[in-house]
């Protein structure tokens, strides 16, 4: 019989834990921004407020957010195709958690399709992960902290001084809204790095039946 398994199960189970410091520690040597738990959080956190303003029903809010929290097993193995191998992992771990099988599908297929190379929006769940994921852009996820050092990833991301995302669902609108310190960045600098994100965002937000809207420095761009 399969057990109901729970957001706050997922964040309890060491295993995950431990997978998810393993590939944040690996992105650290490679010189990735940080994705540690505190990202797999915020993410969770906002994949399940999407579909929670949006209406969906808290079976899905679950769903998204324990999705959300595992998103990024896959760098435990390697940065290159980390979706579908952490998709897999996911898989192992659910099934071993005994999680009902139907649940599990759509938590991997959202894990799988999540990185803009490879993947795209399949449902609401997985639309609602990518635009948790792809919006979590912030200056203190930069582990860099020479900035004559920095690479265009590592300045993009530290120019970033604010970030928002507000559904509005009277206007059926996904806004994000982002602050850079053009001294450091430019709003097109930012598009050279996160075009494909921004592209992905916006067919998430079609899935979910809303219009993707961008924002930077009071500027509409999108």
């Amino acid at each position: 019989m399969p057990k109901n398994i729970t957001y706050r199960d997922i964040l309890k189970n060491e295993d995950i834990n431990l997978y998810i410091e393993k590939g944040n520690e690996n992105l650290g040597v490679l010189g990735y921004t940080e994705h540690s738990r505190a990202h797999a959080a915020k993410v969770a956190d906002m994949a399940g407020t999407i579909l929670a303003e949006l209406g969906y029903e808290e079976h899905l809010v679950e769903l998204a957010k324990i999705a959300g929290y595992m998103h990024d097993l896959g760098n435990s193995i390697n940065r290159h195709d980390h979706a579908h191998s952490g998709a897999l992992m996911a898989f192992q771990l659910l099934n071993q958690m005994e999680m009902c099988p139907k649940d599990i599908a759509v938590i991997i297929a959202a894990i799988g399709n999540h990185d803009e190379k490879t993947g795209t929006a399949i449902d609401v769940v997985s639309a609602a992960l990518i635009l948790a994921d792809k919006t979590d852009v912030r200056r203190n996820r930069v582990r860099n902290r020479v900035k004559s050092t920095f690479d265009k990833h590592d300045r993009v991301n530290y120019a970033v001084l604010s970030s928002k995302l507000k559904i509005d669902t009277e206007k059926k609108v996904i806004h994000f809204t982002i602050e850079l310190d053009e001294t450091m960045c430019s709003v097109l600098d930012y598009f050279e790095i996160f075009l494909e994100r921004m592209l992905m965002c916006r067919r998430a937000a079609e899935m979910l039946g809303m219009k993707f809207k961008m924002t930077a420095n009071g500027s509409k761009v999108c």
